[in-house]
């Protein structure tokens, strides 16, 4: 997910992809950890789409 498309979208939708996306990395490590997935680069992206989620909330919350 791109800067440009978080910053589209409303506070809630943001925490709520966000919580969608701590779950789903979750369980990406989990699966990982037994089994090796078959993107594993696919933890890295997820990653880094949470940090840009968390980035924009932090953002939002410092402006108002």
């Amino acid at each position: 997910m791109k800067t440009a498309e978080i910053k589209e979208l409303t506070t809630a939708e943001i925490q709520e992809r966000l919580a969608t996306e701590k779950d789903n990395l979750t369980r990406m490590k989990l699966n990982h950890s037994i089994s090796p997935l078959e993107n594993p680069l696919q933890i890295k992206v997820t990653r880094r789409t949470i940090a840009r989620l968390a980035t924009e909330l932090r953002a939002r919350e410092i402006n108002k």
